[in-house]
């Protein structure tokens, strides 16, 4: 008789994991309707947990950095289905406001993989098709060469990140991207901290954390004409990501900062850059009465999305041929006073 022919195995369900970004009262707080807005428009049936670390009062702060606005507070938890998760800022806080994406972690379910996105970015995409490897961690390259700033007689490229590579005990010359040429900024392991992931927020948050403060508190002589503010988490960063078995090729390029999410940064930049599509999701997923009503409380997101604004910036600017300098845009955008956040 014939062999019976076997169905084949079924796919095995891709792994849970959490969302987290970051909201405090302010900005962040209105960006974080819209980034909740976009994730759930494109993930309503998510699988894990959505959560909003939000720092505490305490002696880091001057003032109380959580979420002020009470209607904003309500439309996250109870219409859009986030999870407010308290964190204590003992390290960073009003000196270094970017150092929450480093704190929070600590706050974060152990154990359980997390990907952290900055509140200024649109969801465009169902996150679970993205082919993450959280045992391989990785973060934004959509990066510009923003540090180190070389200065014509102090340490070079290599000279500057070997120095930290060295000081944490991690192998410098498999991070390198010999594609490139020796002292160009490209051939060195740097993200943008928009988005980044792992399998255990706790292990990624101890030695980020560590990493940030060494460098902070007691910086290589290599680094002692360099700036860190504010740049210091992008420079623990690829240190972290190294450390733990990651690199630029860990995740598949077009999915985050591609097809499922755009880190647009300021809405200015994105009316004048961004395609058509990423528009076309912050202007539906703004619409709804509900949530209209707690944008127009912050009054560049009122400007740019309902006062038309942003179709005036983008008009100025062929997204086919784009300024290949940001600044050249941002320039533009002041002169016609659009640059508004």
């Amino acid at each position: 008789m014939p062999t019976a022919l076997k169905d084949p195995p079924a796919a095995s369900p891709p792994q849970p994991f959490n969302i987290v970004i970051v909201a405090q009262a302010g900005r962040l707080e209105y960006e974080a309707v819209l980034f909740a807005a976009s994730f759930r428009a494109f993930n309503p049936a998510f699988p894990g947990k959505f959560l909003i670390a939000e720092p505490q009062p305490g002696p880091r702060w001057s003032r109380d950095p959580r979420i002020s606005d009470t209607a904003l507070r309500s439309l996250l938890t109870e219409d859009l289905g986030a999870t407010i998760l308290p964190f204590e800022s003992h390290h960073f806080g009003d000196s270094y406001p970017y150092g929450n994406k480093i704190e929070m972690l600590s706050a974060l379910p152990a154990g359980e993989p997390f990907v952290f996105f900055d509140t200024d970015t649109l969801i465009t995409g169902d996150l679970t098709e993205v082919p993450f490897d959280f045992d391989r961690p990785s973060a934004s390259r959509r990066v510009e060469g923003t540090w180190p700033e070389i200065e014509l007689y102090g340490p070079g490229y290599t000279a500057t990140w070997k120095s930290l590579y060295d000081r944490f005990g991690l192998d410098f010359e498999t991070t390198l991207d010999l594609n490139w040429p020796d002292e160009y900024w490209r051939r060195y392991l740097y993200f943008n901290a928009g988005f980044f992931y792992y399998r255990d927020p706790a292990e990624f948050g101890r030695r980020f954390l560590d990493y940030a403060r060494s460098i902070r508190d007691d910086r290589p002589a290599e680094l002692v004409c360099q700036s860190l503010d504010p740049w210091l988490d992008q420079i623990a960063l690829p240190l972290v990501i190294h450390g733990l078995g990651g690199g630029r090729d860990a995740l598949a390029p077009g999915f985050l900062d591609g097809s499922h999410s755009c880190h647009y940064r300021v809405l200015p930049l994105a009316y004048a850059r961004e395609d058509q599509r990423v528009i076309d999701t912050l202007e539906r997923i703004s619409a709804p009465n509900k949530i209209k009503k707690v944008l127009k409380g912050y009054d560049p997101i009122k400007r740019m999305i309902y006062q038309g604004k942003g179709a005036k910036a983008r008009a100025l600017f062929d997204r086919a041929n784009l300024p290949r300098k940001e600044q050249v845009i941002r320039n533009t955008l002041k002169r016609e006073k659009l640059w508004l956040r």
